[in-house]
């Protein structure tokens, strides 16, 4: 069996890595990532299934913002009800649904096999912060996603007052979908930016003070970042991915003078 025999040699040299001078083949690399790929893919699929199996109640949750701002504010001559227009909306959005939210259960898994594959080309030092890393991550995006969600109702306040007195809502379900999670995922992806910074950092890639002297241009990436990412548009989403993001960006330059500070504590000992 060729294939049983591949995998135990793909374990046995994943064994072996242990650093960046180790080397390794374009096969065995291949190799590597497609069992990362295999590993996530399947943690998807799991969580598309639990996804599935609680599907009215999320969507529930989900349509709850919308439904609130339209009990808040009748003038905007909506009741909360999302619409399919045409025979396959229904299916379509719970299938999105289930995707989209397989995803983000199934993100500590894809953060790890991220690692993982990562890892082998670090040193023993950075190694360590792998834990760190993962759960810093899954716990940001999550801050991220809650606070996406937390301002919906009102980046749809916004939307709805600036088209019009005279116009009616009526919501496509797939569409308002759409929107929700590419709102999760927009704020979930701006909020991992500090640990790229962090992890740019540990590697000595870029240094703390490299940071603090460029942060004026950070903070005009960061605007125009999340200008760019946010899918509603509206100034409400705007500041409030991009205001958490410069905080954040503060934040990882904190840790990195940390991280130095106790690099040179322990550099006379080394020596």
């Amino acid at each position: 069996m060729p294939g049983k025999s591949q995998t135990m040699a793909l374990r046995n040299r994943r064994r072996r890595v242990h650093g960046p001078d180790d080397e390794v083949t374009l096969t065995e690399h291949l190799g590597e990532l497609r069992f990362r790929i295999i590993r996530s893919l399947l943690a998807v699929a799991i969580g598309m299934i639990l996804v599935l199996l609680q599907y009215e109640s999320l969507l529930r949750f989900l349509t709850k913002p919308y439904r609130n701002l339209c009990r808040a504010r009748p003038d905007f001559a909506c009741d909360g009800t999302l619409y399919g227009l045409g025979p396959l909306d229904g299916l379509a959005a719970r299938m999105r649904i289930s995707v989209y939210g397989g995803i983000i259960l199934a993100l500590p898994v894809i953060m790890w096999q991220i690692w993982r594959f990562v890892a082998p080309a670090l040193h023993r030092r950075e190694k360590k912060y792998a834990v760190g890393f993962v759960v810093s991550s899954v716990l940001l995006f999550a801050l991220g996603g809650y606070i996406a969600f937390w301002t919906l109702d009102k980046a749809l306040e916004f939307l709805i007052s600036w088209s019009g007195s005279d116009v009616e809502q009526a919501y496509q379900i797939t569409k308002y979908v759409n929107l929700v999670f590419l709102m999760v995922l927009a704020f979930g992806i701006g909020f991992l930016f500090p640990v790229l910074l962090v992890f740019l950092q540990l590697v000595e890639v870029t240094t703390p003070r490299q940071l603090v002297m460029r942060w004026r241009w950070a903070i005009m990436l960061i605007f125009v970042t999340a200008a760019v990412i946010t899918p509603s548009g509206d100034p409400v989403s705007l500041f409030a991915l991009s205001l958490p993001m410069c905080l954040l960006y503060g934040l990882s330059i904190g840790i990195g003078y940390t991280v130095a500070w106790r690099r040179r504590r322990r550099a006379p000992a080394v020596s």
